[in-house]
């Protein structure tokens, strides 16, 4: 059997113990609390069918609960059992999906709601992801995309003391480590209209993201004063994460009787056997067990 489409380098989070080393006990109460204000600002709070791109151990899936149906999506496996630990392997609202951002193996048109959060820093081929969000979403449709802002204060800052070498006002994204990039809001927001989404609303987000801040000030004081500050993004942003809320404005047709296409070939009729789900177009199979459905490699 050949390999899948291939497709750019993919941050690989398997077997990872991201949760305990960078939320748990790390110090990042305040970020958390921040963007979850940020998306219950943008994201529409009730739907049939939301995705969650990124989702990982489901720290965000709490968020939606006005949904009937909620995909939570990650390219770790073992992210996704951490997710189902804390949701519940058979809960039937939840459905689990090991997949690739740049051939999701949805349907087009199926999501009325999709978020994506701490995700697109990773990516090289930020056009391509895009493009894959737009094609997973119905007309009138909710993308909520949070993105790594490369012109934010403190870069600014450390820039005009020279104690950095790339300059934030350069429109072009920064790798400033392997597969971990910045991106100017002027040129994020270009590449969103390059895959016809509209932009509804702005909001800059997690100004105070400050170790000595965080220790020193009351949570709740902080996440108000940035709750306070997310709406200057409508004019400028200056914190060290945006959200943005896109609009599908295209008309596309109701794909309701199908959920899944193979990433491979793009077919959506299934046959089913003990432990995978197979493509009636390509034969490839792919794995299924517990509510996972894993479309990161046929078997």
């Amino acid at each position: 059997m050949s390999p899948v489409v291939q497709s750019p380098a993919v941050c690989d989070y398997e077997g990872s113990t991201y949760e305990t080393d960078f939320w748990v006990g790390q110090n990042r109460d305040y970020e958390d609390r921040v963007e979850r204000i940020a998306l219950r600002r943008l994201l529409p709070p009730t739907g049939h069918t939301l995705i969650d791109v990124g989702a990982g151990f489901g720290r965000l899936a709490d968020l939606y609960e006005g949904y009937e149906r909620v995909i939570l999506v990650d390219y770790s496996r073992s992210m996704l059992r951490q997710a189902q630990e804390r949701l519940g392997k058979r809960n039937p609202k939840y459905l689990y999906v090991a997949a690739n951002v740049y051939h999701l193996p949805f349907v087009d048109a199926v999501a009325d709601s999709l978020a994506m959060v701490r995700v697109i820093h990773h990516l090289t081929d930020v056009p391509a992801a895009l493009a894959e969000l737009a094609r997973v979403t119905r007309t009138h449709g909710s993308i909520v995309l949070e993105f790594a802002n490369k012109r934010n204060a403190k870069a600014i800052l450390r820039y005009l003391l020279r104690r950095q070498k790339w300059n934030p006002f350069d429109p072009e994204p920064v790798e400033f480590v392997s597969l971990n990039y910045d991106y100017h809001p002027r040129w994020m927001e270009a590449k969103v209209l390059e895959a016809k989404l509209d932009i509804e609303a702005r909001l800059s987000v997690s100004h105070f993201r400050i170790p000595l801040l965080k220790k020193l000030v009351p949570l709740s004081i902080l996440a108000g004063l940035d709750s306070a500050l997310q709406w200057t993004g409508r004019w400028l942003m200056l914190s060290p994460s945006g959200f943005l809320l896109l609009r599908q404005t295209a008309q596309r047709p109701d794909n309701s009787e199908h959920l899944f296409q193979c990433p491979a070939c793009r077919n959506s009729r299934w046959s089913f056997g003990e432990g995978y789900m197979e493509c009636q177009h390509c034969q490839r199979r792919w794995a299924v067990a517990d509510n996972l459905y894993d479309f990161k490699q046929p078997l």
